[in-house]
């Protein structure tokens, strides 16, 4: 069989999606893979992923594309329309480069949920995705067509989540 790139999706109201990408990161690098990672809709370089990658694993490039604020779904300011845009633009340049063997882009099934990017644009970036790259789009509510072109697609299910056992976020562990 031919080394083919495939398209995966994580997405779901459960806790998980992007760190489990990033342990698809992990894996790749320790193969010696070349890996980008582009986050829609973050801005905070304390995210704890985001200060272990720059610190520690500098194989693996990561793009924050947002800002530290919180997207009004309803009404995003232009800064966040521009940022997805950028992030759009960067995916794509990525997934038809050649040069990497795994892109993630994080958070963009939520960007899309929110408009800030159509579906049939990330529809067209997986058009373009050059054959031997792996792609994985993470976040909640991934629309059916994405799922539908996908290779590969991992729904996380919330069944219990410590927040509503009154447990805050923990740096370490959401952050």
């Amino acid at each position: 069989m031919k080394n083919q790139g495939i398209v995966m999706v994580n997405t779901g109201d459960g806790k998980g999606k992007t760190t489990a990408a990033l342990g698809l990161a992990l894996r790749a690098i320790g193969h010696d893979k070349k890996v980008k990672i582009i986050q829609f809709m973050k801005g905070d370089i304390a995210y704890g992923e985001i200060v272990a990658i720059k610190k520690y694993l500098p194989m693996i490039e990561v793009v924050q594309t947002g800002t530290v604020d919180f997207v009004d779904k309803y009404n995003p300011a232009e800064i966040d329309l521009s940022e997805a845009k950028k992030g759009y633009e960067l995916g794509l340049e990525a997934v038809k480069s050649g040069e990497y063997d795994l892109v993630i882009l994080d958070e963009i099934n939520v960007a899309m949920d929110f408009d800030l990017i159509s579906i049939e644009k990330v529809l067209a970036l997986i058009d373009q995705k050059h054959p031997e790259i792996d792609l994985m789009l993470t976040g909640r509510y991934a629309p059916q067509s994405i799922k539908d072109r996908a290779d590969m697609v991992t729904d996380m299910t919330e069944v219990k989540h410590h927040f509503y056992a009154g447990h805050p976020a923990k740096d370490g562990r959401e952050h």
